[in-house]
């Protein structure tokens, strides 16, 4: 299941780009259910492949009092039963070796988050598990040394490997989507996706609570469509002033459906 899938993304069987989509971090046990069903009825519709994403942990806090997560495996459970329930492939980042393993037994994809993009043994762990490994580019990364990302996880023997543009830093407070690198990326041979909402995060605020410019969520999916990408990653909330994470960044969950239907006439006029 997971080479026919992968396969399928990678020579864009659909004809369409594909979506990783779904909130920040499980916050409670409704919610992971509630935001998948409604993402799945939109790209049902719409012809968009769809991998649901959600944290079971927040491990990069900018503080220590901020919400990191209801449990460990009590989050992945609610995860994996996304999966089963809808039959639609469920992503999750890891943070540690050890935490590959038990990922893998609810999620179809490992995600590597920016700033562990070069940590060997996370890389080969995740790669260990033969699941669909998505590597985030780091910040401080060009899309060129991703390569070596792409090979770490291969020598494993799995060649089920993506890569995601998030931005690159951009001074202290900002981040900037180079779109040059996402045909660089693509010559490594993988899936390539722009994360949309965290390349609009403005981190390191002096309050300790990341920013960002959600009004410029339309205009970097656009432009991720017209480049080329192969998917799309969006952070959706229904009441983002409200959520636990990364609330400044994510889109209501209410704008999806009009932004994808605009996003999916810009692809077919493209191609």
């Amino acid at each position: 299941m997971i080479s026919t899938f992968y396969n399928d993304l990678k020579n864009n069987q659909s004809g369409n780009f594909f979506l990783i989509a779904g909130p920040c971090v499980v916050e409670d046990e409704a919610m992971p259910m509630q935001i998948a069903a409604h993402i799945r009825k939109i790209t049902d519709r719409l012809g968009i492949p769809f991998i649901f994403k959600a944290s079971y942990q927040k491990a990069n806090r900018s503080r220590l009092d901020s919400f990191t997560g209801i449990g460990l495996e009590k989050a992945l459970q609610l995860i994996g039963q996304v999966g089963v329930e809808l039959g639609i492939p469920v992503l999750t980042d890891i943070h540690t070796e050890e935490q590959a393993d038990i990922a893998a037994t609810y999620a179809d994809v490992l995600q590597i988050p920016a700033f562990l993009c070069r940590q060997t043994e996370l890389l080969v762990a995740a790669g260990k598990t033969g699941k669909i490994v998505n590597i985030k580019k780091g910040q401080f990364s060009s899309a060129e040394s991703m390569r070596y990302a792409v090979q770490k996880v291969q020598q494993t023997g799995n060649p089920h490997v993506m890569l995601t543009e998030r931005g690159t830093t951009f001074g202290y407070h900002d981040l900037i989507v180079d779109f040059r690198n996402i045909p660089e990326m693509q010559l490594h041979q993988v899936p390539v996706v722009v994360d949309v909402t965290h390349s609009l995060q403005q981190p390191n605020q002096p309050s300790g609570v990341t920013g960002g410019r959600p009004d410029l969520i339309e205009t970097i999916a656009k432009a991720a469509v017209a480049v080329g990408a192969d998917g799309l990653f969006i952070e959706t909330h229904p009441n983002p002033s409200q959520a636990r994470s990364d609330g400044a960044n994510m889109l209501p969950l209410d704008q999806l459906e009009s932004l994808l239907e605009k996003l999916v006439r810009i692809r077919r006029a493209i191609y």
